[in-house]
């Protein structure tokens, strides 16, 4: 792995499909926007011979930038799939974005990978969010390795960063996050900085050099041992420490001398375990160069180091009607289970599925079941189908290779799958199942938008379809109270890009209006109305005359009706028909033509003819009668209330309660979670949330989940109410 001496051999380069799992290496690339993991797949990419020194695949297509949304806002906004080919080995790279709008997106990659790299800027050090990331990855024993970027910068500091990482990951243990090279640094230039231009490998005690844009060995000086010394002692007691052989730590400090090739091989089966986390450094070659600094020792930890398809546990498969199913891990001879980590569109082919095969192999033509979890939810289209497999292929930015097949183990794109969408499962016709879902954040800002054009209206609900398919993270509502459509997103960025392919991708044009949440009315007093509906022009009349009484109920009472008529003063066959207009009207509103509830509507009187009346009449007139009783009457505006909690770091608890009271909102208590966080609990008006998710990351720096639920309507404090009227009184 990393500390090999070997090169490349010339079978390098693209890579195709994969014939056994144990060739197959899947690595997800995580950190923050901005700091370099597009860069350094396409850095490994070159050093793999699989790109030009451009950064473009030999036959023209861009390595992985090939959205045109991602040019115009120059940073990644969905996963992409590299695979590049080392020692025989295919590495299927998975770069996903560092912005928390597009999590999304990186959960897939984790789904998908079977080890992580996190990619730390030598500039920027480490975010809350990478951290959690890394928290998530610790939690279920992922593999994963560091490397640090930026190394160019001015005030770059690679031993520095390597101690931040090992205080950042390293938790209990940070003797567990260790560098396996030091930065060989050239002659300082005029501003004072010393470039990187090769690296020492602590464990065979080489130099590496990178100046030239191809990596040569040599020996160090006598002068330069020294330095690795230390570095090397504690690697070395670092790997022993996580080593199966429990008697090598007392042999090593007992003076033995641990073979080299000793350590290299418990180095990798403690960072395939997940124990040992290795820290390297990368950059992109120089121009006119073909590897890029530390692109040879990250490739031979990838492919020396991580762990096969075959030592991940499969996730849960059960039946479709929910029975549990057992099955080999990663049997590239057993029953299908594949499942869609990504989908897109293209303009030419179509639905383009990005599949993960977690068992058995899919061929090109075959029939196979698509199982979904029914996010009907989230605007998704339950479905539960056979479909035939389209072409086969592996992705090279905006080309694609056909391939003959593919195994557990390997990823795969995959055509045609017109009913398949993200998190679906593949399996065999005859032998239908289904995977347990990967996590999904819930997405919690509202966008209420609406066609532009009479002609954007007939495209609109196709296109919010295809685009909810192809990312569940976001949820399509169609709001019955407000009458809007509503797009819930993860935050800004992820409602630009999402308004952004409605109009490049499917042609619609929407517009963005005020999100509305759903008010309701109720009387704040005990009222009465007369409802009198008397019509006479020619022929039949209309006639009904009915009195209502009207009191509030207790919230979540819903509209409760009573009949107190005596003496039939009103015919038995028409106090439904009372009661049918006072729903209704009910329904439209009595004051501000927000839906009226918990109220309780007593049918007290009323008068009828024998021949006007009828039950459209004294529909008319029970609407009438709750009208008047309303005019007479206080009416409170109710607005829905949220239940929202908050994990936040404990550093950002205050802040958090105290933007939370600004809302509007009541503390309802706090809850320490392990790891230095707080759960804060708090019921706050909906109104007052509506960019909570935007707000909340500002002020926490992007550390801070929330979740809200709805818990009841209750009144809307006056002066708030009066606020909301003269908005929608400007606004019409």
């Amino acid at each position: 792995m990393g500390d090999k001496t070997q090169t490349h051999p010339g079978a390098a380069g693209r890579a195709t499909a994969a014939d056994h799992p144990a060739s197959v290496r899947n690595v997800v690339l995580v950190g923050h926007s901005g700091s370099g993991k597009t860069t350094l797949v396409e850095a490994l990419a070159l050093t793999a011979g699989a790109v030009n020194r451009a950064g473009r695949v030999e036959d023209g297509g861009c390595v992985s930038d090939y959205d045109e949304i991602e040019h115009r806002q120059q940073r990644s906004v969905q996963l992409s799939l590299v695979p590049v080919e080392w020692d025989g080995i295919k590495v299927n790279l998975l770069d996903t974005p560092g912005y928390a709008d597009f999590v999304g997106e990186l959960r897939a990659g984790l789904r998908a990978a079977d080890a992580a790299l996190f990619v730390v800027s030598a500039s920027d050090g480490v975010d809350g969010s990478t951290r959690m990331v890394w928290e998530e990855c610790a939690a279920v024993g992922m593999p994963r390795a560091i490397v640090i970027t930026h190394l160019e910068a001015a005030r770059a500091d690679f031993e520095e960063m390597t101690r931040v990482c090992a205080e950042a990951f390293g938790g209990d243990d940070p003797d567990a996050v260790l560098p396996l090279y030091l930065p060989l640094h050239g002659p300082q230039g005029p501003d004072g900085h010393a470039p990187v231009t090769g690296l020492t490998g602590l464990l065979t005690q080489k130099l590496f050099d990178y100046s030239t844009g191809e990596r040569k060995e040599s020996e160090p000086g006598e002068d330069q041992l020294p330095r690795i010394e230390e570095a090397r002692n504690r690697l070395i007691e670092g790997i022993i420490s996580e080593s199966e052989d429990e008697t090598l730590m007392d042999r090593y400090l007992g003076g033995e001398q641990v073979d080299v090739k000793t350590l290299i091989q418990d180095l990798e089966r403690a960072v395939a375990r997940g124990v040992f986390f290795p820290v390297l450094a990368a950059a992109p070659a120089a121009e006119g160069a073909r590897q890029g600094l530390g692109t040879v020792e990250l490739l031979e930890l990838i492919t020396g180091g991580f762990p096969t398809p075959l030592e991940r546990e499969a996730p849960g498969v059960t039946t479709v009607d929910g029975r549990p199913r057992g099955i080999k891990a990663c049997d590239p001879g057993g029953p299908l289970v594949a499942e869609v980590v990504k989908t897109s569109s293209d303009p030419y082919v179509g639905r383009v599925s990005l599949v993960r095969v977690f068992s058995g192999t899919v061929r090109p033509d075959e029939t196979v079941h698509v199982s979904g979890h029914g996010l009907t939810d989230r605007g998704h289209e339950d479905h539960d189908v056979d479909e035939r497999v389209g072409a086969l292929s592996t992705p090279f930015g905006k080309q694609q290779r056909p391939v003959t097949h593919a195994v557990a183990g390997d990823l795969v794109c995959v055509a045609k799958l017109g009913r398949a969408e993200t998190g679906d499962t593949l399996s065999a016709k005859d032998d239908p199942l289904l995977m347990e879902p990967w996590e999904m954040p819930d997405p919690l800002l509202p966008l209420a938008i609406q066609a532009h054009s009479k002609a954007d209206e007939d495209k609109l609900s196709q296109g919010l379809s295809r685009l909810v398919a192809e990312d569940p993270t976001m949820r399509l509502e169609q709001n019955q109270d407000t009458h809007q459509v509503v797009l819930w997103c993860l935050g800004e960025a992820h409602a630009d890009v999402a308004l952004e392919r409605l109009r490049s991708r499917y042609g619609v044009q929407v517009d963005v209006v005020p999100h509305k949440v759903s008010l309701r009315e109720t009387f704040a007093n005990r009222s009465a109305g007369r409802g009198r509906h008397v019509k006479q022009s020619g022929g039949h009349g209309q006639y009904a005359i009915c009195e209502i009484e009207v009191e509030p109920l207790p919230g979540g009472s819903g509209i409760e009706f009573v009949d107190k008529v005596v003496g039939g003063a009103v015919p038995r066959q028409f106090i439904p028909s009372v009661e049918k207009g006072v729903r209704a009207q009910a329904a439209r509103g009595v004051a501000a033509g927000y839906p009226l509830i918990d109220v309780r509507v007593t049918l007290v009187d009323g008068k009828a003819h024998s021949v006007d009346s009828s039950d459209a009449a004294f529909q008319t007139a029970g609407a009438l009668a709750l009208r008047e009783a309303a005019a007479d009457a206080r009416i409170h505006l109710l607005e829905p209330v949220a239940e929202v909690s908050v994990l936040v770091g404990d550093d950002y608890v205050g802040a958090v309660m105290s933007d939370l009271s600004g809302r509007r909102g009541r503390v309802l208590g706090t809850e320490q979670v392990v790891g230095g966080r707080t759960l804060v609990r708090a019921e706050v008006p909906e109104i007052e949330i509506g960019r909570y998710a935007i707000d909340l990351r500002s002020l926490s720096h992007g550390t801070a989940r929330f979740t809200r639920r709805y818990v009841r309507h209750e009144p809307m404090p006056p002066q708030v109410a009066e606020r909301l009227r003269q908005q929608e009184r400007e606004a019409s």
